[in-house]
């Protein structure tokens, strides 16, 4: 057997159905039903009306199956890259439909899962407007983001990275807030034109491949055979990383990102924070680091001198915020900036950190931006200043968001900390300068997690603050699972760092493009 393909492994035996496409194309084909569903009950009974939402909750309970399946169900001798799946797509062009899943696809996949179902059983019953509708974009998302994390061909893999935004720029336009036109222009402007320069360097690297070897392919595993000189590799991985660090996002190219929260329903800020801005850092560790290793090293220091930048400009602005929903959009800034940090600082330690960073920051900011929306669809307003002390009225809520704001500060024994101590101590090794600037990022979201608490939760209650409703306990024990797996990752986090390292490329492609080992 070709050793490329043992290592990655052929995901198929006798009759056994690959789950790889089955995990791309069940949330689509599930949340077209759910349209369906909400275009032929809209105004039946309550249990009929609620038919799109049964429908989707059905699609991730048998997408969560799936997923168990193809996580502990593959073959012993597959190797380091478990699941594969190809089927021709476009031949006369080189391109396929190649699926490849490891631990860090595996672990973000598991991710979006997670953070999808606290959407369907807390946000997205609310919706009554074109609920149908609603939730088909938003399985529409999720089909664009599982076939991000699993596609190894770079045609399919630009395929699935335009297709998370045409259907979470509608979420935002047509279910947003008061400004919600402008949110979503300006995410798709951004997105968009990033995507376009990914897509110069991607035929950029064919192009180079096809008049070296004369063979056309897209395939990212052959791809990595290619000769680059320093300057061209350069130009290639840095047309990847303008379109990352759009969607990571990294200051400058950030002004998308506090509009489009903000402005977004409570189910979009959710996919927004916790799941498209771990696609950015995804591609980093796939495409620049892995496929690119010397061109990484090179810009290494750019690259983390921003992540820096990104760790204080972040929570430098959410220490200023009145709007909840703001405040926490800019410390995901901050946040990711340890994930960029990370994924640059050349060490295993450093990529660990990275990844811990973003599985963390995944659940304790979605948490955050369900409990804004909570607050939000009781009080109709985000102003902290109007919201007053909430803990004698909701004390439910109040508890669970004190939880989540001491994971955003980084609080010991929970996920956060231990991401941001990894990236922390790696950076520690290559500069003591910026491990101490990126440590006083810490200092600040405290300054401003403990705002947050004092004026939502524990300020004295306004006296015009109308009656409202705690958390029933259904949603709070959801709230407790969250908390739980924070505190899972911040107590024991040696079995998730071992699951969701990224893993090398097969041997036959260990010599990227610029010529060295990734």
């Amino acid at each position: 057997m070709d050793r490329r393909r043992a290592v990655r492994g052929s995901g198929h035996g006798g009759t056994v159905v690959n789950p790889l496409p089955v995990l791309v194309l069940l949330p689509i084909m599930g949340g077209g039903l759910a349209w369906g569903a909400g275009r032929m009950w809209p105004r039946a009974s309550p249990l009929m009306r609620d038919a799109s939402w049964w429908v989707v909750l059905a699609t991730l309970i048998v997408e969560t199956l799936v997923l168990a399946m193809a996580t502990f169900g593959h073959r012993a001798h597959a190797g380091p890259w478990p699941g594969h799946f190809a089927m021709p797509w476009i031949p006369a062009m080189g391109i396929a439909v190649r699926l490849d899943m490891d631990g860090l696809s595996l672990s973000l996949i598991w991710l979006s899962l997670i953070l999808c179902f606290l959407c369907v059983l807390l946000a997205t019953r609310q919706v009554t407007a074109h609920a149908g509708a609603f939730r088909f974009l938003f399985l529409a998302t999720l089909t664009g983001v599982i076939g991000t994390f699993l596609a190894t061909d770079l045609f399919v893999f630009f395929f699935f990275w335009e297709l998370m935004l045409v259907p979470m720029s509608g979420l935002i336009a047509a279910w947003g807030h008061e400004n919600r036109q402008r949110a979503a222009m300006k995410f798709f402007m951004f997105t968009q034109g990033s995507g376009l320069v990914m897509l110069l360097s991607i035929l950029g690297l064919v192009i180079t491949h096809y008049r070296q070897t004369g063979v056309l392919t897209f395939d990212y595993f052959t791809l990595a055979h290619t000769s680059l000189s320093p300057t061209g590799a350069m130009l290639l991985m840095l047309g990847f990383f303008i379109a990352f660090a759009v969607k990571l996002p990294v200051v400058p190219v950030h002004v998308w990102l506090p509009d489009a929260h903000t402005q977004a329903p409570t189910a979009a800020s959710v996919l927004l924070a916790g799941i498209l801005l771990k696609t950015g850092g995804y591609g980093m560790i796939r495409f620049n680091v892995m496929l690119f290793p010397d061109a990484a090293a090179r810009f290494a220091p750019i690259a983390m001198g921003l992540g820096v930048a990104g760790i204080l400009y972040g929570a430098w602005l959410s220490s200023a915020q009145d709007d909840v929903k703001r405040l926490i959009a800019y410390s995901s800034i901050s946040h990711m900036g340890f994930v960029l940090l990370g994924i640059f600082a050349g060490s295993r330690m450093g990529m660990l950190g990275a990844v811990m960073q973003m599985l963390a920051h995944g659940l304790g900011t979605a948490a955050l931006f369900l409990i804004a929306g909570a607050i939000q669809d009781r009080l109709h307003t985000r102003d902290m200043h109007r919201i007053g002390g909430l803990w004698a009225a909701m004390p439910r809520l109040s508890s669970a968001g004190l939880f989540f704001a001491m994971a955003a500060l980084g609080m010991p024994g929970l996920g956060n900390f231990t991401g941001e101590f990894l990236v922390l101590l790696a950076t520690w090794h290559i500069s003591p300068l910026l491990a101490t600037l990126a440590a006083t990022g810490l200092v600040l979201a405290a300054i401003y997690a403990l705002r947050m608490v004092n004026r939502i939760f524990l300020a004295a209650p306004r006296a015009d603050t109308r009656p409202v409703t705690d958390l029933p306990s259904w949603q709070m024990a959801v709230f407790a699972c969250v908390m739980a797996f924070l505190v899972l990752l911040g107590l024991y986090p040696q079995p998730f760092m071992i699951f969701s390292a990224p893993l090398p490329l097969p041997a036959t492609a260990m010599a990227g493009p610029g010529g060295t080992t990734p």
